[in-house]
């Protein structure tokens, strides 16, 4: 298993990143593409996990915000057959410990409602009302690291 990031949108990691995303939310959750791929995806960390196959099989990013006090991860997504392995909890855990070398305390993100047990695992909490994001019932989360 391998985690790379990027922040280089021509990369070849950035595009494993989209396939995933694709896959995930456009094709198995029905997310418009307009809504899935925004203006943000150069302002970005995009994390890609590949098995020892060199497969990429999950995906995240991180947004800083301007103010560089906030920070999302977003666009958490592991492909279907492949889901179970702990693939999204590794990519997770190393995002946040590659904030952590940034200063960054605080991180936030909006899970999906059957995620929620997932991030609480490790050791995200709910925080205000449940909301819509494309349709999908979300919760803000977070978690100081």
């Amino acid at each position: 298993m391998e985690i790379k990031e990027t922040q280089d949108t021509a990369s070849t990691t950035y595009k494993d990143a989209l396939d995933i995303r694709r896959a995930v939310f456009v094709v198995e959750q029905q997310v418009p593409l307009d809504l899935e791929i925004d203006q943000y995806e150069a302002d970005c960390t995009h994390f890609v996990l590949y098995t020892s196959e060199q497969l990429p099989v999950a995906t995240l990013r991180t947004l800083v915000t301007k103010d560089d006090d906030d920070v999302l991860i977003q666009r958490v997504a592991t492909l279907k057959n492949h889901r179970g392995n702990g693939y999204a909890a590794s990519l997770v855990t190393a995002a946040l410990a590659y904030l952590k070398t940034k200063n960054i305390t605080c991180v936030e993100l909006h899970a999906q409602l059957q995620a929620i047990p997932f991030y609480e695992k490790l050791g995200f909490q709910a925080f205000g009302s449940e909301f819509l994001d494309a349709d999908i019932s979300h919760m803000a989360m977070k978690k100081t690291i």
